[in-house]
C-alpha cells in the first residue's frame, strides 16, 4: 500500500512539473527593435495581435474579464470594452507585473453608462498575472480570470511594452 502511494504521488509530482515547464516554456521574442503601430484584440477568439501598417507582428492568446460576452457598460460588471480606443499610459508599478492603460470610457461609453444611471468605470489594461502569480504563466489562459482587462503572461506584457508606444490605437472587437 506505502508502495503503491508513493508510485502514485510520483506521477502527480512528474505531471505537476510538466505543467508548469509547459506553462513557462520561453516564448519566441520577437527580434530587438520590433515596433508596432496598433493593437487589436479578438475578445470570441482570446488573441491580441500587434500590427504594424496593419500587418500582424505577433500574435498572444489572452484572457479576459470574468463575463467577457457583450461590450462593457458599468464598472464591475467583468466585461471588456469593444470599440475604438488609445493605449494612452504605462503603469510600471500597477498590482499586476505592468500594465498599459486602455482610454475606456470615451464619451460614447459615459454617455450610455449615464442613460443606465450607472458608473462606466475605467480602469481597462492590458496587464501582466498580478504579482506573486507569475509562476502560472501560460495557465492563466485557462479562465477569464481579469476584471475587464486583457491578461498576457509577464513576459509577453514586457514584449508588449517594448513594441508599442504611447498613444497607439487599440481595437476590441466581440
Amino acid at each position: 500500500m506505502k508502495r503503491k502511494l508513493l508510485s502514485v504521488m510520483g506521477v502527480a509530482v512528474v505531471f505537476v512539473c510538466v505543467i508548469f515547464t509547459y506553462a513557462n516554456w520561453p516564448m519566441t521574442p520577437l527580434p530587438s527593435g520590433t515596433k508596432a503601430d496598433s493593437v487589436l484584440v479578438l475578445k470570441g477568439e482570446r488573441k491580441l495581435i500587434l500590427l504594424l501598417n496593419n500587418q500582424k507582428v505577433k500574435e498572444y492568446s489572452i484572457a479576459l474579464g470574468g463575463k467577457p460576452i457583450g461590450k462593457k457598460i458599468m464598472e464591475g460588471d467583468e466585461r471588456t470594452p469593444e470599440g475604438r480606443y488609445r493605449l494612452d499610459y504605462r503603469n510600471p508599478n500597477s498590482a499586476a507585473h505592468l500594465s498599459i492603460h486602455i482610454s475606456y470610457p470615451d464619451q460614447n461609453d459615459v454617455a450610455q453608462a449615464r442613460a443606465k444611471g450607472v458608473s462606466p468605470g475605467g480602469a481597462v489594461m492590458i496587464h501582466g498575472l498580478p504579482k506573486g502569480c507569475g509562476y502560472f504563466g501560460r495557465l492563466h489562459r485557462l479562465l477569464d480570470w481579469t476584471d475587464g482587462c486583457v491578461g498576457v503572461t509577464n513576459p509577453e506584457i514586457e514584449e508588449i511594452w517594448r513594441c508599442v508606444q504611447e498613444g497607439a490605437p487599440i481595437e476590441i472587437r466581440p
